[in-house]
């Protein structure tokens, strides 16, 4: 037996002195076990060396597991601190115009959405001078309009939240942004006893903001503090 070192020095020295370096790299120890199967030769099965594959590739699903459910980890925290964000500018109002100025403002801002609507159902005429100087914001519907836009006009039960990907739709709430609206979220708005509902319309040229596939706890959570506001000013006589 040949007892004459055949690799360099200092790193065989390193090696001897800190094995987990050969043990910690994936790809070291793969050649190394692909070395000892041609070693043994082709009519040998290797069961250790196929349980190594075996346990490498459930780690790195793992892993990648691990990877997901952090991101998703930042990223709902991410969402929370904006609606939080978003909801505290609401309760900055003093006053109702000021109160839809920052809707359409610096709460769209910061929940990253291009255009705001609120559509409150009414049984009066919608060309009111007093509705149209409170901006483009506010629209009003006829009774059952909500509803008959959450739903398309489909036999389906109408949810707290709606989050969907549209083009080419939304002209009587988006008016000439409605082009530009590749995603949207609807919330319903129940404003209390006694009155016809309401929704808040969230919309977004990015296609991929809102989707039927998202989680909808923090609009949830935002649609609920808002109908709250709106049935405060709505008591208080605007």
């Amino acid at each position: 037996m040949n007892t004459t070192p055949l690799m360099d020095g200092p790193v065989r020295d390193r090696i001897i002195a800190d094995p987990d370096l050969l043990l910690d790299d994936q790809d070291i120890m793969r050649a190394l076990v692909g070395a000892n199967e041609k070693a043994m030769g082709g009519n040998i099965v290797d069961l250790r060396g196929i349980a190594m594959e075996r346990l490498e590739s459930r780690l790195d699903r793992l892993e990648d597991t691990h990877r997901s459910v952090i991101a998703a980890a930042y990223e709902n925290l991410a969402g929370t601190n904006q609606i939080h964000r978003a909801v505290l500018r609401l309760m900055d109002a003093t006053r109702f115009e000021t109160f839809l100025r920052d809707l359409s403002g610096d709460v769209a801002d910061t929940l990253r959405v291009d255009v705001m609507r609120l559509v409150l159902e009414s049984e009066g005429d919608g060309d009111d001078p007093t509705i149209r100087q409170l901006g483009a914001v506010l629209n009003v519907g006829r009774p059952g309009f909500c509803d008959s836009y959450i739903t398309r006009d489909r036999d389906i039960p109408v949810r707290v939240v709606t989050l969907r990907q549209v083009q080419g739709h939304g002209t009587e709430v988006y008016g000439e942004r409605a082009a530009d609206i590749r995603s949207e979220a609807c919330l319903k708005l129940d404003l209390g006893a006694g009155r016809l509902p309401g929704m808040l319309v969230m919309g977004s040229e990015d296609p991929h903001l809102f989707t039927p596939q998202q989680g909808t706890d923090l609009l949830t959570f935002f649609g609920g503090v808002f109908e709250r506001s709106m049935r405060r000013w709505l008591s208080a006589g605007v």
